[in-house]
């Protein structure tokens, strides 16, 4: 059983008694964000700051020219913060005290980016943009995130990479003051989350599907039902374009860091959006596949036991935070273990105040044979 806990460059940087406190909660490895979407993130903890306001997608390394000169998309760096390389200092400062480092990469969800390319982002049936969802069909984007993963490892002493948001967003978002929670059925949220976007009708286009039929027949499916054969032959080319991201952008990571141990952010649901998408029926080649458990209830058991039926190791995702209850927070990770994971990444060391705290240790030494 192996434990990571989940952090940002700024819970590192500026605060010496991060690194002993982490330590010596019995985490195998610090999961540092080096590419993230926009945020603003409590530090109840730090000694300087009690809130850091990132409002924009960035790449928390060096934005060489070299790399990202000429090109429509491209990362940048936050000004929120005054290291040149805030993730490779924070790296580097645990790496020195013993603790292993994984890279944590956001790939397709940048609200600024889509925005500005609108084109390049996900669209539903009526027309309505989902600007904070790069679309995986566009060339152009798949290109981005794969370079954006290159550099987020480039030159440092990672021993993993976690890489989530490696698929397309839809409709469900939580962020801006989202007010669309509980408007739409499942099923509704299902058929607008499917992207029409102009890379998507072409590859319809391609697969003997006419685009302006498909529109129509998504909108009346809404509020009614989508025929099997439609349904499927679109999931399918979701998948072909996720699939082609996830490729590219493997290739690249390995390529800066061959040994590499990689963790695929993924639900077992093929329909699902998000930051963990839907896998398609193979399996990745990935080391691990993190799966969302964070609601301690049987559904975050279950998705966890059904990711286990098709993959070798999954890692289960589990939140200490409200709305989480401290009372059964151990004995949610407990649940998870029997259903399969084999690894657990906590969330979040820097987030959590003084009073939660404890419970990583509490997770920690009785999934590993300890007394909670």
């Amino acid at each position: 059983m192996s434990f990571s806990g989940h952090a940002y460059p700024w819970d590192v940087l500026g605060d010496p008694a991060f690194v002993d406190r982490v330590g010596a909660l019995g985490v195998d490895r610090v999961t540092l964000a080096a590419a993230y979407h926009s945020i603003r993130a409590a530090t109840p903890l730090h000694p300087s700051h009690q809130v850091v306001d990132g409002p924009y997608a960035a790449l928390y390394r060096p934005v060489r020219e070299e790399i990202w000169g000429g090109r429509r998309l491209r990362p940048l760096a936050p000004r929120w913060t005054t290291a040149p390389d805030p993730f490779g200092t924070a790296a580097a400062t645990l790496t020195e005290a013993g603790l292993s480092v994984s890279a944590w990469i956001v790939l397709t969800h940048n609200t600024r980016l889509g925005t500005e390319f609108p084109q390049l982002s996900v669209v539903n049936c009526y027309g309505d943009r989902y600007s904070y969802a790069l679309c995986p069909a566009s060339a152009e984007v798949r290109d981005f995130a794969a370079t954006l993963a290159a550099e987020a490892v480039r030159d440092t002493p990672v021993e993993a990479v976690s890489i989530e948001a490696c698929g397309q967003l839809g409709i469900v978002h939580l962020g801006h003051h989202d007010k669309t929670d509980g408007a739409f059925s499942p099923h509704a949220q299902r058929i607008l989350s499917i992207c029409c976007c102009g890379a998507c009708r072409h590859a319809w286009s391609e697969h003997g599907l006419e685009p302006g039929r498909v529109v129509d027949r998504l909108r009346a499916a809404v509020h009614g039902e989508l025929e099997p054969t439609l349904a499927d032959a679109l999931l399918q080319l979701r998948h072909a374009a996720a699939d082609e991201l996830r490729r590219q952008v493997l290739s690249a990571v390995r390529e800066q860091a061959p040994a590499v141990e990689v963790t695929l952010h993924a639900h077992p649901d093929p329909w699902a959006t998000g930051s963990s998408p839907g896998l398609a029926a193979s399996s990745p080649a990935v080391d691990a596949v993190l799966v969302p458990a964070w609601p301690t209830t049987d559904a975050s058991v279950d998705l966890v036991a059904a990711m286990a039926a098709r993959v070798d190791t999954v890692d289960a995702y589990l939140t200490v935070l409200p709305p989480a209850d401290p009372d059964v927070v151990v004995e949610h990770g407990r649940r998870l273990v029997a259903a399969g994971a084999q690894r657990l990444s906590l969330y979040h060391l820097g987030l959590a105040p003084a009073s939660r705290q404890p419970l990583f240790a509490q997770l920690i030494s009785a999934l590993s044979g300890g007394n909670p």
